[in-house]
């Protein structure tokens, strides 16, 4: 994790400094830093990047008007870091693409220990889909693809009747946790690292309710800065991947004052 490549985008530079040495005696040694969004972009197209720190209000473009142009070289995890506090501002900030959200003044422990969180969520998703892909080279294609073998949208698995191989099955939809990969209609589906992580750890709980606060826990790894936010963003994400109609789920509810459930069967829709 310590080789992993960081990209610090901030115009202050005494906070940019603080970071930096903040980060490097958690042991970091490949950081990148930039001031504004033209270097944050050359940046990013000279190495391929494992965590973004992206304040929001640089000079010039916004971190959120750079945020989809990085998203589309990179897949590393987005920090936005900013004094803008409003709801508002947070949701914006997830729905272009970013994973974690901090508001100014903020602790740099507290970031670090995030930026950890982040990384290893995403180093570990990279091994998964290079093992997986690796796997591929050495065995059938009648093992492996997925979307060859399988209907989705009629198959009568239980989601529980391929743990083994790391493959939960809804019917419409199907994860594979070994491969990365989300099928949905038997389509393979683009979903950034910890919309796949959170889908996933509903996937192996089905049918049980969880807070906010516990999903952010358990998925986030920090149980000392929740943020709903995070986790309503993220539930939005996954329902504009896997149900028909987003706006009324049938696998992913809302149990109301609870928190969620993923349903193993869909709900009946009322006539």
């Amino acid at each position: 994790m310590q080789q992993a490549h960081i990209l610090i985008v901030e115009d202050e530079l005494a906070l940019q400094k603080l970071v930096v040495t903040v980060l490097n005696k958690e042991g970091f040694t490949n950081i990148h830093t930039a001031s504004n969004a033209e270097e944050a972009l050359q940046i990013n197209e000279q190495f391929q990047l494992d965590c973004i720190i992206l304040d929001v209000m640089l000079p010039g473009r916004s971190g959120f008007e750079i945020a989809p142009l990085l998203r589309l070289k990179t897949e590393a995890p987005i920090l936005f870091v900013t004094a803008r506090t409003t709801d508002l501002d947070k949701l914006t900030g997830f729905a272009l693409g970013g994973d974690d959200y901090m508001t100014k003044p903020f602790n740099p422990l507290e970031l670090a220990a995030r930026v950890k969180v982040q990384l290893k969520r995403h180093l570990s998703y990279k091994q998964a889909i290079h093992h997986a892909q690796g796997g591929r080279d050495s065995v059938s294609k009648q093992q492996v693809s997925i979307s060859e073998t399988t209907n989705y949208r009629s198959s009568s698995l239980t989601p529980q009747s391929n743990t083994n191989r790391g493959i939960y099955d809804f019917g419409r939809f199907q994860i594979d946790e070994q491969a990365g990969e989300l099928m949905v209609g038997g389509e393979s589906v683009d979903c950034p690292a910890m919309v796949f992580q959170l889908l996933l750890y509903l996937c192996k709980h089905p049918n049980r309710i969880f807070s906010k606060g516990e999903l952010y826990e358990q998925v986030w790894g920090l149980d000392a800065v929740k943020d709903d936010n995070t986790v309503m963003v993220h539930i939005h994400r996954i329902r504009e991947r896997i149900e028909e109609k987003p706006s009324e789920p049938t696998y992913l509810v809302t149990v109301r004052g609870m928190g969620y459930k993923l349903l193993s069967r869909p709900k009946r829709k009322e006539v």
